[in-house]
């Protein structure tokens, strides 16, 4: 698409909690399109939570930091959205929107901006099991704001593009989420080291990266390793919820299993997933999950839960099972391959082309 270049495109992030990432997917997602940005064409400001940072900056990849004094996670992301939202109503010609959580207030924002309100949609939050009854109800009432007041709809998944138009009779844009970044120069020997630190070695494992939730299948997951004499190391934050700390102390001390808490080191990532024999993906919610797009760059069979949002991410090219019967019966086999997703995954999710994607909507 040719751009307009006559002035720079002025665009606000808002709804991450910040960059330099160090929680999840949209932090990610903001590092990588700022760090492919075209610099003759857009310049960035993001909004970043004060209290989450561990960092000061004003600038960070050539974009503007701007700083809001409330958590972002939870339900703070509500007020925090909107504060950050409100805070870009005025300098900006877009407003990138990382969520729903705040997109009960658009209307007001409308009224207040002339910016084009963009909004990546993100997941069905509205259906994630993390979340009460009331919880889901708000996200559903955001949902809804959002579709009818958002000049652009982002989606990352062609599931949650097709529930868009079926249910609201929208179309979202499909722009999908990049993994490349997880590919790393990590010497050999660096690797070794990193594997031993955990118990591990090269091939002889299988891996997961993920919250530790139920909506997630860890206790699945779980279930069907303890029967089997497979290896697996899971990397997640065990020590979150009375979930995930049930699961640590009824499995921490079996042989075969790994319980890592959180690793954000993109070098130490790329070391387990480089040394896999499996990747094992359990999210039954959400579009494209990040943790699912990013192991699939490294060749190795994927086995992911049987949903709509996995098949379409992973184009039908993983193994996929329903239960811990059906996992248990994967993780027995020695034919798999993981060729075809890797295909997949250098083809559609490379972060040069997504943040071109982004930046034709501004």
């Amino acid at each position: 698409m040719k751009k307009n270049t006559d002035r720079k495109k002025r665009v606000a992030i808002v709804g991450s909690q910040g960059v330099p990432p160090q929680y999840g997917g949209f932090e990610t997602l903001v590092d990588n399109i700022v760090d492919h940005k075209d610099p003759s064409y857009v310049e960035y400001t993001v909004f970043c939570s004060k209290p989450d940072m561990k960092t000061d900056l004003s600038d960070y990849r050539g974009c503007r930091l701007r700083y809001v004094d409330i958590h972002a996670h939870g339900v703070m992301s509500v007020p925090y959205d909107m504060v950050s939202m409100l805070k870009a109503v005025r300098g900006y010609d877009a407003i990138l929107v990382l969520g729903v959580s705040g997109c009960v207030f658009l209307p007001l924002i409308r009224l207040l901006t002339r910016a084009r309100l963009i909004v990546n949609i993100d997941g069905l939050e509205h259906k994630r099991d993390k979340w009460n009854r009331l919880a889901q109800r708000f996200l559903k009432l955001s949902l809804d704001s959002c579709v009818r007041w958002a000049h652009e709809i982002v989606s990352d998944n062609r599931g949650i593009q097709n529930y868009v138009r079926k249910n609201y009779n929208r179309d979202a844009r499909l722009i999908a989420y990049g993994g490349d970044h997880a590919l790393r120069n990590v010497s050999v020997r660096r690797q070794r080291a990193i594997l031993d630190f955990y118990g591990l070695t090269p091939g002889g494992y299988d891996l997961s990266i993920c919250r530790i939730e139920p909506e997630n299948n860890c206790h699945t997951t779980l279930e069907a390793y303890a029967d089997s004499s497979r290896a697996i190391a899971i990397v997640g934050n065990w020590h979150h919820s009375d979930y995930s700390r049930a699961l640590y102390t009824r499995y921490k001390d079996l042989p075969n299993i790994r319980l890592i808490l959180p690793v954000y080191d993109l070098d130490i990532l790329y070391a387990l997933r480089n040394n896999m024999h499996m990747y094992v993906h359990g999210h039954r919610a959400g579009g494209t999950n990040p943790s699912l797009v990013e192991a699939m760059f490294f060749g190795k069979p994927i086995l992911a839960f049987d949903v709509v949002y996995n098949r379409e991410t992973t184009e039908n090219k993983a193994y996929y099972y329903s239960d811990k019967d059906s996992l248990f019966r994967l993780i027995a086999r020695e034919d798999l391959d993981g060729s075809g997703t890797t295909e997949t995954a250098r083809r559609e999710y490379v972060w040069k082309k997504i943040a071109q994607q982004y930046e034709s909507l501004y």
